[in-house]
């Protein structure tokens, strides 16, 4: 039987191009986000990704239908062998931190840091009740170079992404005896929807050398990261943070 793997924000940008790899390599996937099913976004991923995927709407925010979300899951597909926690919102608004709002600031925080948490803690803690199966069970944080790097523009993002990897460190150190592997990947500055209102100012200052491989990221940058520490070909490096950034967080002189 096919392994599993849940995508969040798997209908696209860099999840789709996850998901796209996950199944090339023998994956059933299952894209959570909270579009609607019939958008353009979703019909196109499942157009594309073939009857391998499956799409759920599902808001992080509403952490109380998590069980109700895999509970559907492991119906329609089986156990999840492997968690991808993709989804992710940006500031509302880009701005001086000391103007940052409260809304602002919750509205991150309940998507990229709590909601983050507690679908991660249910994936692990159904992984512990089920046997173990021939699949190697893995959890993949995608986080940013924002956990580390500073950006006061976006300062909620920022603290979102610094406490994601401190939650991908516990969660390493809680499943490590279990064989299950936990890891972290740092994209930089990634060509998708969310980098799209910043393309023009950024394009110029990557190809001087912002970035030392002096062009964008790419979702598939992403994804080839992915499938070997899916199907445990790391796994004795659990809790690896791996930038994927082109370069762009070495610090130089």
């Amino acid at each position: 039987m096919k392994p599993v793997a849940l995508i969040t924000g798997g209908q696209k940008g860099i999840g789709l191009g996850i998901a796209h790899a996950l199944v090339e390599n023998g994956y059933r996937v299952a894209l959570a986000a909270d579009s609607a099913p019939d958008s353009n976004a979703v019909r196109d991923a499942l157009g594309k990704l073939g009857v391998d995927a499956l799409y759920y709407q599902h808001d992080l925010r509403d952490v109380a239908s998590v069980g109700h979300l895999l509970d559907q899951i492991e119906a329609d597909l089986g156990p999840v062998a492997s968690l991808v926690s993709n989804a992710g919102v940006p500031a509302k608004v880009r701005g001086d931190l000391l103007n940052l709002t409260q809304d602002s600031y919750d509205f991150v925080m309940d998507v990229n840091l709590k909601g983050a948490f507690f679908l991660a803690q249910a994936v692990a803690q159904r992984m512990l009740a089920s046997p173990a199966s021939a699949n190697y069970r893995s959890i993949v944080f995608v986080t940013s170079v924002s956990a580390a790097m500073v950006s006061i523009e976006r300062g909620e993002y920022c603290l979102s992404k610094a406490g994601a990897a401190m939650m991908v460190q516990l969660f390493a150190a809680r499943l490590a005896e279990d064989g299950i592997g936990v890891f972290e990947l740092r994209p930089g500055i990634i060509e998708t929807d969310m980098t799209a209102g910043v393309k023009d100012a950024y394009t110029p200052r990557i190809e001087g050398g912002l970035v030392p491989a002096k062009r964008w990221g790419t979702p598939s940058d992403i994804a080839s990261i992915v499938v070997p520490l899916v199907r445990g070909q790391m796994a004795f490096a659990n809790g690896a943070i791996i930038p994927v950034d082109g370069g762009l967080s070495i610090h130089r002189l």
